[in-house]
């Protein structure tokens, strides 16, 4: 039994970070029902049209029209057996359906109910589109990643709508949870991708006032500025990954590499950063991934290999750690965290069709069937 068995999630089906946040519930043993449109499965990334979807792994599915009365009807009949409502529509649109907070809270005021935006429910950005290069952007963060003299990097669709998003929105559903548990009143999360984006940033911001840390990106110590932290090719087009900050695993790095720790008294000075990249930079480029590899097998030098998506479902390490599963013929992340007690693990497969645990569902939540 997942810690979260018992719960109830009822998902306003959409794109982005909410199915990540409802797959994770879902993963962790929630009982997570997705309302889908009629004859229209809704994928959770746009691009990704196959019926084995991971990020729609956990779900049963019902199906129905929230611009007729009954498919309204439906959701605020479901919604009175829930634990959690969560949708991702830009702000106003579930009130004008209906299915609104205090509508919701109407039938059932114990409900949290957990609001997925980019900008935020208020605010003048509040009503526009956006996506996660934007939310980077106007937090600050974007700006900070990236190499020094070079445009920003793009750190995937990570940071803010899985990070800022999904991750922010979860925690934020479980806190209202046990909360509504000893006060009996549901409210609503407003998770904001933006707000997520600079919660993650804020040690940066605390670095920044203090001096330490410097508004120019590839100039500091963990954002490619430092030649102990930073990505290095091989001799065969591969990288490593080097990241020995403290002086002890810089040491053995040194020893690993067969340089002379005289040679690097200096390297807490950015002063010297340059001219020491130089030197791992040319080191690095005189053999392969897979001789390196074997240099540092074993080490504490923080030195890794980096490595593609498929690699990493078929390395050893993560095969023995069993990061990776295969459902459906679909190589995906296994559900995380892991519980001493609590096992958790993928409850359902995705989906067939939209609507097609319609009638189990409302049999289950004890709901009459519209």
């Amino acid at each position: 039994m997942g810690p979260l068995s018992g719960v109830r999630v009822l998902e306003m089906a959409g794109l982005g970070p909410a199915p990540l946040c409802c797959m994770i519930l879902a993963d962790l043993g929630a009982d997570v029902v997705r309302v889908d449109r009629p004859q229209h499965l809704v994928q959770s990334v746009p691009g990704a049209d196959f019926p084995e979807d991971p990020l729609s792994r956990g779900r049963r599915s019902v199906a129905f029209d929230l611009k007729t009365s009954v498919g309204q009807a439906a959701v605020l009949g479901l919604a009175t057996r829930a634990d959690v409502l969560i949708e991702g529509f830009r702000p106003g649109v579930m009130e004008r359906l209906g299915l609104g907070p205090d509508d919701c809270a109407a039938v059932n005021p114990r409900l949290v109910y957990g609001r997925m935006t980019g900008w935020g429910q208020d605010g003048p950005l509040a009503p526009r589109a956006g996506h996660d290069i934007n939310y980077l952007a106007m937090s600050g963060t974007l700006h900070a990643i990236g190499r020094k003299g070079e445009a920003p990097v793009l750190p995937l669709n990570l940071v803010a709508d899985y990070g800022g998003g999904a991750m922010m929105l979860a925690v934020g559903v479980l806190a209202a949870v046990i909360e509504a548990r000893s006060s009996g009143r549901g409210q609503v999360v407003d998770a904001a991708m933006v707000d997520g984006v600079a919660l993650l940033s804020t040690v940066f911001h605390g670095l920044l006032h203090t001096g330490f840390w410097k508004d120019e990106r590839g100039s500091n110590l963990i954002d490619g500025g430092c030649f102990f932290y930073d990505v290095y090719e091989t001799a065969d087009g591969g990288y490593m990954a080097v990241g020995a900050l403290e002086a002890k695993f810089f040491a053995e790095l040194l020893i690993r590499l067969g340089l002379e720790a005289a040679e690097f008294a200096d390297r807490d000075d950015p002063a010297s950063w340059p001219r020491h990249r130089a030197t791992f930079t040319a080191l690095f480029r005189s053999k392969s991934r897979a001789e390196w590899e074997r240099i540092f097998d074993g080490s504490d030098a923080c030195v890794s290999p980096v490595l593609s998506l498929r690699e990493a479902q078929s390395h050893p390490a993560n095969r023995a750690r069993g990061m990776f599963i295969d459902r459906l013929g679909v190589t995906q992340p296994a559900p995380a965290p892991r519980f001493s007690r609590s096992e958790t693990g993928i409850t359902r497969d995705p989906p067939e069709v939209a609507g097609a645990d319609q009638a189990a569902v409302f049999a289950d939540w004890g709901v009459p069937l519209p």
